[in-house]
């Protein structure tokens, strides 16, 4: 990892107005299609109080939930630099501390919660 990079886990929940309306675990999109983005963002939400407040871990609710293929590695992206990401993931990264979780990012991709972890 070069010193301008940063690394970061991830949970995905899409819904109607995704880019792409389909997943690992939703593979003809039929449950994202019929999820609102205010759905979405509350199932988030929710995630997020559970992992924030010690009830779940983070690596483990993106393994089962997140909508990105990245779940099967808890959700790790790996390092990435800048312009690798959608802008609004990669600012929101860039602001955290390592071991921070982001408030609710909203991207192309859906809605998502971020994990700085490098």
């Amino acid at each position: 990892m070069s010193s301008n990079q940063v690394r970061a886990s991830h949970i995905l929940i899409k819904h109607q107005g995704s880019r792409r309306k389909a997943s690992w675990k939703d593979p003809e999109g039929r449950i994202i299609m019929n999820t609102t983005r205010d759905g979405a963002v509350e199932k988030i939400k929710a995630f997020r109080d559970d992992i924030l407040s010690g009830k779940a871990k983070f690596e483990d609710i993106a393994s089962r939930h997140s909508d990105c293929s990245s779940a099967k590695r808890g959700g790790d992206l790996g390092p990435f630099g800048r312009g690798q990401m959608q802008k609004p993931f990669e600012d929101a990264t860039y602001g955290l501390s390592v071991g921070e979780i982001s408030d609710i990012v909203d991207t192309d991709s859906g809605v998502h919660i971020i994990k700085r972890t490098g």
